[in-house]
């Protein structure tokens, strides 16, 4: 299962976003979608970690935290339809 990471910061990397869960555990993988036609970040992103447990636990102490002047809202991934 994925984290879904919302309002993030358009100056935040991959390694700024992996620095931060790393905290709640193993990070798997770190992915910040970009617009096609700019190559900009889109403001969101997914994490995935290495338990469901590390998962719950980020999601818990991140969501609503302010990281690089912005609120996060952090939550489960939906799945793609």
């Amino acid at each position: 299962m994925s984290i879904y990471v919302g309002n993030l910061s358009f100056k935040a990397t991959e390694a700024d976003v992996t620095n931060v869960f790393k905290e709640y555990g193993e990070v798997k993988k770190v992915y910040l979608p970009s617009d096609r036609e700019t190559g900009k970040m889109r403001g969101f992103g997914f994490v995935d970690m290495e338990t469901e447990n590390q998962e719950a636990t980020a999601i818990d102490e991140l969501n609503g935290t302010e990281w690089m002047g912005r609120i996060l809202k952090v939550n489960k991934a939906k799945p793609r339809e």
